[in-house]
Parts: structure tokens; C-alpha cells; sequence
């Protein structure tokens, strides 16, 4: 097994491109240690030293390090976490564990720019941050005001308020006159 590795625009995440399937569809999100225990990989990942969050999305594994630990130091042991993993034959995710599909349910007269602002979301953004090691999920819209949760290389990166800003904020101004602002929201 041969895994690949790509730098990221933030640069305490590096993605991990195992050359196999890891998640079948949607994404999953573990910021902590503790997050982990639905998913045997993630577990394996986190045992690592100065590992501070796990990603999973379809195709790679996004992993972030605290401030303190250098990449040299860290990545041939994650490099053998994930090895070992898929050799045990182990699942990713728990039985008990879904993936994420990425976008809260919204209820309300807003459904129609709703449904527009998920759909450039899934067709414009999500494919564009996934390069990038992240995800960004829907969580709401109130009166002209997107709220996205970035995860994955997206959460924390230097540059992702300016993606969500400049970016995605004029992307959805563009097609949707009813947007706004775009704003960042913790998990």
C-alpha cells in the first residue's frame, strides 16, 4: 500500500491520500481524541502524539497537529497508523456511526433559497474544498445570513475566512440576491 500525502492551504493539516476507498459517501469529523471512539482509524490516528483533530471524506484522511509537534516528527507514524489500519481488515466507521451528508435540515418560508444555496454548496464549494483536505456543512440561513461550519483543513486554516468571505460570501451574493453575509459557526 502506497499513501500519498498533500499539503494543504493550512499548514498544521496535512492529507493523507491512502489509494482506496475511505469513506463511502459523505464525510466524518473528529476535532478530539474523544470524538474518535466511533471510528477504529481515527482511534489508531489520535494514538499518535500531537495529532489534534482526524477527517475522513471519501478518498483521504485530513489530520491536523498541534502548534508544538513538527510533521517531521509525526507523519511516518500516521503514515503506519493508516497502513496498519487497513491491513487489520478493521471497518473506518463503527456500525453505530453514520458519515456525515453535510447540511442541517432548515425548516420555514426560506425554503426555496435554501434549497439554492445547499445546491451551489454541493456543486460549486464542497468539491473545491475537498482538494483542500475540508469540508464546509450548512447549518443555517436567517434573515440574508449563511451559516457554514468548516472542518477538516478548512477549520482553523489561516485562509478560511477569506474563502468564506471573498469567495463563497460573492458566489451565494451572486446567484441569490436574499444572501447577504456568510458566517463561519463552531461545531
Amino acid at each position: 500500500m502506497f499513501i500519498q500525502t498533500e499539503s494543504t492551504p493550512n499548514p498544521a493539516t496535512l492529507k493523507f491520500l491512502p489509494g482506496q476507498t475511505v469513506l463511502e459517501a459523505g464525510t466524518a469529523d473528529f476535532p478530539s481524541g474523544e470524538a474518535a471512539a466511533k471510528s477504529p482509524l481515527a482511534q489508531r490516528i489520535f494514538a499518535v502524539g500531537g495529532v489534534t483533530g482526524v477527517f475522513l471524506g471519501t478518498d483521504f484522511v485530513t489530520v491536523t497537529k498541534g502548534d508544538a509537534t513538527e510533521w517531521d516528527h509525526i507523519k511516518p507514524a500516521i503514515l503506519g497508523a493508516i497502513m496498519e489500519h487497513y491491513q487489520s481488515g478493521a471497518p473506518i466507521l463503527n456500525d453505530d456511526a453514520a458519515p456525515a451528508t453535510g447540511h442541517a435540515e432548515h425548516t420555514g418560508e426560506d425554503g426555496e433559497i435554501v434549497d439554492q444555496i445547499k445546491e451551489l454548496l454541493d456543486t460549486r464549494v464542497r468539491p473545491a474544498v475537498a482538494q483542500d483536505g475540508g469540508d464546509i456543512t450548512f447549518h443555517g440561513f436567517d434573515r440574508g445570513i449563511v451559516y457554514l461550519h468548516m472542518q477538516g483543513a478548512c477549520a482553523g486554516c489561516p485562509s478560511s475566512t477569506l474563502t468564506l468571505k471573498m469567495g463563497i460570501e460573492n458566489l451565494l451574493r451572486h446567484y441569490i440576491p436574499e444572501v447577504l453575509e456568510v458566517r463561519p459557526v463552531a461545531a
